[in-house]
């Protein structure tokens, strides 16, 4: 005779029945965890198996091509499959950012990731992704100063002159820009504020329109890339102040830093670096981030870069994570404090 079925179960029951539910759940989580990695490193292995896709989101032709195109015909080589760059403009870089979030997540479409990442969490009121989650980082790939240049009719010799000249006459000077929220009008807003003075920001449609006006003697000062204003500079047109990296430039090594000409907390320098969208598995971000690393190292790469004023660097998906952050932080405090916004 079988014993009468518990109205309720005893305590030592309910425990027992949880701990072997959890047990259960255990093994079963670690069967997928094991699955997951599992899955992850047949995916590397096999990895590429057709073309990838870079997304630059500019126009053609700008700075961010001649890393792109370096980087593509590289890492062709040693992926062994097409490496196909996309130039997708539009929003300040938001359109083709957002093209690469809701991407499949599978290593085969890639973002390079430019500055204005950093810039637009803050800038852009509602962006269609998270600058942060909706991403898998992969590796900073490279960096450039900006210049502060002048023009030939700027009296001033050196920054601290002309920042001397500025506190004296508030919103005399003026200062360039390849147009709102971007790179040089940030460039100038931080200088600004660390330095106490007053300059009036001119946007332009471009960097090329204001380095015209600048040597026209229309507006006093820019900050461009070496790109820009190589040109301006081998003709005797504008004359350069200081760059706005933390350590002097090998390009340009008798110019001394912002940094160095009494703001010792100042650094803006454009960026670039390569992402992939949120959940692409870890091991094939670690054959991308080898990929792009080794690319970086190869010396005719190198040398393209640097003629362009851009200086290879590379690092882990962690460490790129990480310089995104803190790249967030410190233009979101520059922006919120100058009122800069973009709808």
């Amino acid at each position: 005779m079988f014993p009468p079925h518990p109205q309720t179960p005893t305590a030592q029951t309910t425990t027992r029945r949880n701990a072997i539910a959890w047990m259960a759940a255990a093994a079963s989580a670690g069967i997928t965890s094991s699955r997951s990695w599992a899955q992850s490193a047949d995916a590397a292995t096999n990895f590429p198996q057709r073309p990838i896709r870079i997304v630059v989101p500019y126009a053609p032709g700008a700075i961010n091509d001649v890393l792109a195109r370096a980087m593509s015909e590289r890492l062709q080589t040693l992926l062994g499959q097409p490496v196909v760059v996309e130039n997708r403009a539009g929003g300040g870089a938001v359109i083709g950012t957002q093209a690469v979030a809701s991407a499949p997540a599978d290593g085969y479409t890639l973002l390079q990731v430019p500055a204005a990442h950093a810039n637009n969490a803050t800038l852009v009121a509602k962006l269609p992704y998270d600058s942060l989650r909706s991403f898998q980082f992969i590796t900073l790939a490279a960096r450039a100063p900006l210049l502060v240049v002048t023009g030939e009719r700027m009296p001033a010799r050196n920054l601290q002159e002309l920042l001397d000249l500025a506190r004296k006459r508030p919103n005399h000077y003026s200062y360039g820009s390849s147009g709102n929220g971007g790179a040089a009008h940030l460039a100038g807003e931080m200088l600004k504020q660390q330095a106490s003075v007053e300059l009036l920001h001119v946007p332009y449609k471009g960097a090329a329109p204001a380095m015209a006006d600048l040597m026209g003697g229309q507006i006093d000062m820019t900050f461009a890339t070496q790109t820009v204003a190589k040109a301006a500079i081998k003709a005797g047109r504008v004359r350069v102040l200081a760059v706005t990296s933390k350590t002097r430039w090998p390009g340009l090594p008798n110019v001394p830093t912002v940094a160095e000409s009494g703001l010792p907390q100042y650094e803006s320098v454009a960026w670039w670096g390569y992402a992939a969208p949120a959940g692409t598995p870890a091991a094939v971000v670690a054959k991308l981030n080898q990929a792009i690393n080794g690319a970086l190292d190869a010396p005719a790469l190198r040398q393209t870069l640097e003629t362009e004023g851009i200086e290879a660097i590379g690092s882990t998906p962690a460490e790129f994570a990480a310089y995104a952050q803190a790249e967030i932080a410190t233009w979101g405090d520059v922006i919120r404090k100058s009122g800069i916004r973009i709808e």
